[in-house]
């Protein structure tokens, strides 16, 4: 097989090959890591080699599927896990995160790992670590993040599908700057453990990013479920995942919103690609409404998600800092400056934030008593360019001398970090609200800029709306077929 008829098949049609003993898992892994060697130089999609047996590969429903999995969360026993951090590319893992061993029990031959930002704590994938990672429809461009390495491989035909998790977004960010199908499972849905029993208060979760919507589904069928160590004994539906693909998704009732109270703007090509999306989901029967207003506090909203995740990244720095011996000089400046933001913040103000949650979890619900699904963009604006939210030079000397006299977290009070905020979260206000309330949420590639970048639409659903997400899912690339696109790495 070479590479032309490799990138014709999702990992579905891949898996039906090996089974017809049409091609060999070998020689599948052998066209997968020669268009690895010919465009990661160019992408830096892949950051560690992972020893890949085809000949071993379980008897699955994906036997002998080449595999990449994130560097982060997703452990290998033998290698390390760097999360994207420098402090951690020599620390390695003792045994197998759980998502990875049911995908070596699926029969996928996991070869590689994609990198990060450092601890996924950005939605674009420019690591210290490990360097940039770029957008195969414009090297220039970032590939979203934290899952950033992973969506860029698929998008570019190393893998039809890989590895990827959500804490904020990291799913359907980098699924939508790369043209892919991404969803974010419901809380509790996927596995985090072993090492852990789920991470921020149950917001991040497990998942994959993939070209197809029949891919997702029956990745979901192979990795949901509950584990012994969890905390959840997560319900699964009577029909597989996979089964939602075709079937009929009845006519739903679609409330659709663009602006955001973090982004009252939104670039033209976000209303172009809900108002596309409307058009075909109108032909289909479906009800669509544009709301007047977020169907939850979007402000407060981002507020609590900032607050929480500046406690999490000062957690994550300590505990890397406690595992690998690394002092301060080993971690990103952003990192330092958020994980200050973090320790200064008082443990009353940290625990309200969790707490409100239950708030917008409640209008969510109140929302889904009159509409099925909730519609936005997926990103405000186009993927942006490599290095545009570097800090700017004057906070960047600010901040060290903050750095060095251990009062950095009086950055929280300044205007000039509201600013940096504003900026790295305008182009991605949409994806917070699914994890904050443990909603499944799916971005699709329905729209294409007119230079050529992907933009996404996303849906979210309702609790243990998985399978509506998918039979729509599925029903839109019918009507509005992606598979012919083709980035031009």
């Amino acid at each position: 097989m070479n590479f032309d008829e490799y990138r014709t098949f999702d990992a579905t049609g891949l898996a039906k090959l090996v089974a017809d003993k049409e091609v060999t898992a070998a020689e599948l892994l052998e066209v997968a890591t020669e268009r690895a060697a010919a465009v990661n130089p160019r992408i830096n999609a892949i950051v560690r080699d992972v020893p890949a047996a085809p000949a071993d590969a379980a008897d699955g429903p994906f036997s002998g599927v080449p595999f990449l999995i994130k560097d982060l969360g997703q452990d290998y026993a033998g290698l390390p896990t760097s999360r994207g951090s420098r402090a951690l590319k020599s620390v390695r893992a003792t045994e197998h995160a759980t998502v990875v061993q049911r995908w070596i029990d699926a029969g996928l031959v996991i070869f590689g790992k994609t990198n990060t930002p450092e601890f996924g704590a950005k939605g674009i994938t420019e690591p210290q670590a490990w360097g940039p990672t770029r957008n195969p429809w414009d090297l220039a461009r970032t590939p979203g993040g934290s899952s950033g390495g992973s969506a860029a491989a698929v998008a570019a035909g190393i893998v039809p599908c890989a590895g990827a998790n959500d804490g904020g977004g990291s799913i359907r960010i980098p699924a939508a700057c790369c043209g892919l199908v991404g969803l974010k499972p419901g809380r509790g849905l996927t596995p985090m453990g072993p090492a852990s029993a789920e991470s921020l208060h149950g917001s991040a979760v497990q998942g994959v990013v993939s070209r197809t919507v029949r891919d997702t589904a029956a990745m979901l069928d192979v990795i949901g479920g509950g584990e012994p160590g969890g905390p959840y004994a997560p319900k699964l539906p009577d029909a597989s995942f996979a089964s939602a693909v075709g079937a009929e998704p009845g006519k739903l009732r679609v409330g659709m919103r663009v602006p955001a109270a973090i982004n009252p703007n939104p670039h033209r090509e976000a209303y172009a690609a809900v108002e596309s999306t409307m058009k075909t989901l109108t032909d289909l029967g479906h009800h669509v409404e544009e709301l007047p207003q977020a169907p939850f506090d979007d402000a407060a909203l981002a507020r609590e998600f900032l607050r929480s995740w500046f406690v999490h990244i000062a957690w994550e720095l300590d505990e890397a800092k406690r595992i690998s011996g690394a002092r301060d000089d080993g971690f990103e400046r952003d990192t330092l400056i958020l994980a200050a933001i973090g320790r200064a913040t008082g443990s009353v103000a940290y625990l309200d934030a969790v707490q409100r949650r239950h708030d917008h979890t409640r209008r969510l619900t109140t929302f889904f008593e009159s509409y099925d699904l909730l519609m936005t963009p997926t990103l405000a604006t186009p993927p942006p360019r490599i290095g545009e939210f570097d800090l700017p030079e004057l906070l960047k000397r600010g901040s060290d001398v903050l750095l060095k006299t251990r009062s950095a977290g009086l950055l929280r009070f300044t205007k000039m970090l509201d600013d940096t905020v504003d900026r790295n979260l305008a182009w991605v206000p949409y994806t917070q609200l699914a994890n904050i309330t443990g909603r499944p949420a799916i971005t699709l590639p329905l729209h294409w800029t007119a230079d050529g970048l992907p933009l996404g639409v996303q849906f979210v659903g309702p609790l243990e709306g998985e399978s509506l997400l998918i039979s729509l899912a599925a029903q839109l690339e019918e009507a509005m077929p992606w598979q012919g696109r083709v980035a031009p790495v």
